[in-house]
């Protein structure tokens, strides 16, 4: 992936959008496993926990940290933000004074959806992470690290560059780092535990999208309750979970 850099003139104007929506699901069998599973993602994935998730992201991309907002919502889900500059910096804050001499357009957006709606008892928790940059850092070199930082049993990433910037020449480029699908960045022990991979790549008009979809796993990997295993329900609450799980892959009811 390290090529040498393009000269450029100026300031790297190419906006850079990374988008990762994931889907982790699991087995409850009566209500009280409902509240229960509820209770389990915001102890794990509460605004604080996403928030550190966000700051490691900015690190793994080599950004800086301009100012971070956070919040948890009644009854589920929470939301956090993250404005960031694109001056190398791994991760570090910026000083509040020096804000206004780094700000721009670059951030990080993470939103959860814990569902424990269904009639069935198959829950899931989606979160959606965008990661928008402008100038030479590219939001692709966090995707290793937000496969690790979650459970991801669907996953849709999409990837997009806009905008346009200069040569030292005066000559417009479009995209500044070349590639042939998102999965280039993925590590092939990561892309080795999905059964369904689907790339949609349009280099020409600088967008790309994969789809992932976990592959068949055992139902303790699922179960709130391990001891739960033996239970009657299960093997039946096992094909609805494949089931709900092929529906969000192909969106299709």
């Amino acid at each position: 992936m390290d090529k040498e850099k393009i000269k450029l003139s100026g300031f790297n104007n190419l906006t850079k959008v990374l988008s990762f929506n994931l889907y982790d699901f699991c087995i409850t069998l009566d209500d009280e496993q409902k509240g229960r599973y509820v209770s389990y993602i915001h102890d794990k994935y509460n605004a604080s926990k996403i928030t550190e998730i966000s700051k490691e992201i900015v690190k793994r991309i080599d950004a800086n940290i301009l100012s971070v907002s956070a919040q948890d919502y009644d009854p589920v889900g929470a939301s956090a933000m993250v404005l960031m500059s694109d001056v190398k910096g791994g991760g570090n804050p910026i000083p509040s004074t020096q804000v206004s001499m780094h700000l721009d357009k670059s951030h990080i957006t993470v939103h959860t959806y814990p569902d424990a709606a269904d009639p069935d008892g198959i829950c899931s928790f989606r979160v959606d992470i965008d990661i928008s940059t402008c100038g030479e850092i590219i939001p692709l070199d966090s995707i290793n690290f937000l496969f690790e930082a979650f459970e991801c049993d669907v996953v849709y990433i999409d990837y997009v560059v806009r905008g346009y910037t200069r040569l030292a020449d005066g000559r417009k480029i479009y995209n500044d780092h070349h590639f042939n699908s998102i999965l280039d960045f993925v590590k092939p022990e990561l892309k080795r535990n999905y059964t369904f991979l689907s790339d949609i790549n349009m280099p020409q008009d600088n967008t790309w999208q994969t789809k992932m979809m976990i592959k068949e796993l055992g139902p303790e990997n699922y179960l709130l309750n391990p001891e739960d295993i033996s239970h009657p329900d299960v093997p039946n609450k096992m094909k609805l979970l494949r089931e709900e799980m092929k529906e969000v892959y192909h969106m299709i009811h």
